[in-house]
């Protein structure tokens, strides 16, 4: 990836020249980020098992990489508004194949993120 490709990834959604990664970008980011900040694991798959992305696995990652808690992602949430109970919030990170497992909406996920940014943002660089 060259270093404008990768500038334009990291702009903010709403600057004009903001570009939106793709998925197996993002699952390269996650893992790579996942790694940086808990280190390798034992149990990670081998290069060679490509595991689809979407949503859950998505919040997983970001949950597992910032060691969020529970309260922490409420908290998020809320700083957008979104209200979940615990057991709504534990059935995301559920194995699918869990009777009690839910599908991470899109919009929860568009919220869980900018909930982040809020959470994360010192406002230094407006």
């Amino acid at each position: 990836m060259d270093k404008e490709h990768l500038d334009r990834l990291l702009k903010r959604k709403y600057d004009k020249e903001f570009i939106a990664c793709s998925y197996e970008e993002l699952g390269v980011f996650l893992d790579g980020l996942v790694t940086y900040k808990r280190g390798q694991s034992p149990n990670k798959p081998s290069n060679d098992e490509v595991v689809e992305l979407n949503n859950n696995l998505i919040l997983k990652k970001l949950r597992v990489a910032l060691e969020l808690k529970e309260f922490e992602i409420d908290l998020i949430l809320k700083l957008v508004d979104v209200e979940l109970t615990k057991q709504q919030i534990k059935s995301l990170f559920r194995n699918p194949a869990h009777k009690n497992f839910k599908l991470c909406p899109d919009e929860l996920l568009m919220a869980f993120l900018d909930g982040l940014d809020e959470f994360y943002f010192d406002g230094g660089d407006i």
